[in-house]
């Protein structure tokens, strides 16, 4: 019992809707378990981290009692080198910086930006991390679609060429059908060999990233969330809290105008508290004498030696605004070019399955007349050649539509 086109189609069809569906062979993989693996086995969030580390120590400094750390003092005056009269003199001395009025509040506000502007780049790195991996992972799956169409061509056409072998040793017909049969069913495995190699070739990337091994499924859960991306336009999907970007380039200005708040506070150094205990002996065999000082130091001229920060300060500022004007606009640019693409993409996915049905009726049809005796060999084959190209096309551009669909998310910031 030999297959018949339409089984080999059906197959196909198979193929294609598990494909969509998310089947995976074994183990599968969702994108959220490989984000979390890539994230572990990458380090990509390494930037950010060690952002957040300079951060969470600018915070404990912010939060001590001093403005710096102490100073201690010793010194001892004698004359032992002149007269020896036996005068002597040591003294040893703690100073303490101290804040200035407002100093450590700003700081410690200041130290908090950072912390929450070290936890967005955080977010951000895995978004982008994220992106890598909706790419690949629809390229995947769009190899193996491509891939089973390939083999669907395959079989299809090993069993024709058997079917022509056996009627050409029949005397029905001639041998010269047999040689084309075999030479399409040849470049069908040429074709199939050579796609299974760029299968294999993107696995090994996707193993390489995320040193997982299990097929992936890329199609992603269409929770109300991701619903409401397809359906929001530019302004809902961009709105302030939903995108890591956005939400990272907010945090670095509210940063830098913290940050700016701490030099326009610092005009001065650190004015010094300290205190001594002094120890004198006015000749040799004089009674000590023990005296405690207090005393204050307060530092001059830090006008002009901090106005260099307090201009880096406001160039921060203004750098970060403009920073985060001009991904607004990017962002919403690349929403709306995402959008577009995937109604495109849903658009020709419509066209593309309707005309495979429409070859793959053709083929059926003339696949029955050419056993029948009524259809030339090289016109079926043209049939088939023809709608096993329709196959694989659609099965390209259902995975190009499932693409489309993560990169609106990736535009819109949604995490898988």
């Amino acid at each position: 019992m030999h297959c018949t086109l339409a089984r080999a189609a059906a197959c196909l069809g198979l193929a294609v809707v598990a494909m969509s569906a998310g089947w995976a062979q074994a183990a599968p993989v969702t994108l959220a378990v490989a984000v979390d693996a890539a994230w572990q086995r990458t380090q990509a969030g390494a930037a950010a981290q060690s952002q957040r580390l300079k951060a969470d120590a600018e915070r404990r400094a912010a939060a001590s009692l001093v403005a710096a750390p102490p100073s201690l003092s010793l010194s001892q005056r004698s004359d032992r080198w002149q007269d020896d009269t036996g005068v002597r003199e040591r003294e040893i001395a703690l100073a303490v910086p101290i804040w200035l009025p407002g100093q450590r509040h700003a700081r410690q506000a200041a130290a908090a930006a950072a912390v929450t502007a070290a936890e967005q780049a955080s977010a951000v790195a895995r978004l982008q991390l994220a992106g890598e991996l909706r790419e690949i992972a629809w390229n995947l799956a769009s190899l193996r679609a491509e891939a089973g169409s390939a083999r669907s061509q395959h079989r299809y056409l090993a069993t024709l060429s058997d079917d022509v072998e056996r009627r050409v040793k029949a005397g029905d017909l001639a041998h010269s059908d047999a040689l084309a049969t075999q030479g399409e069913r040849l470049a069908a495995e040429a074709e199939l060999i050579a796609v299974e190699q760029r299968l294999r070739a993107e696995q090994t990337r996707w193993t390489a990233l995320t040193g997982l091994q299990g097929d992936v499924v890329a199609e992603e859960a269409a929770d109300e969330a991701r619903r409401a991306v397809e359906a929001a336009n530019a302004d809902d999907a961009l709105a302030d809290g939903r995108h890591p970007l956005l939400n990272q380039l907010a945090a670095n200005e509210e940063a830098a105008r913290r940050a700016l708040d701490v030099a326009n506070r610092e005009a001065a150094d650190a004015p010094e508290v300290s205190v001594g205990y002094r120890d004198e002996r006015d000749g040799r065999g004089q009674p000590g004498r023990g005296s405690v000082t207090v005393a204050l130091r307060v530092p001059f001229g830090g006008d002009v030696r901090n106005a260099v920060p307090r201009a880096a300060a406001q160039g921060a500022l203004e750098q970060a605004h403009a920073d985060i004007v001009r991904a607004r606009a990017e962002v919403a640019a690349n929403w709306r070019i995402a959008r577009d693409a995937l109604a495109s993409a849903e658009r020709q996915t419509v066209m593309q399955r309707q005309r495979a049905a429409l070859l793959r009726q053709r083929v059926e049809l003339l696949d029955k007349s050419f056993r029948a005796g009524e259809t030339a060999l090289p016109d079926l084959l043209l049939a088939a050649q023809a709608a096993a190209q329709a196959e694989a096309a659609l099965a390209r551009q259902q995975a190009a539509q499932g693409s489309a669909r993560a990169r609106l998310y990736q535009a819109s910031g949604v995490l898988p």
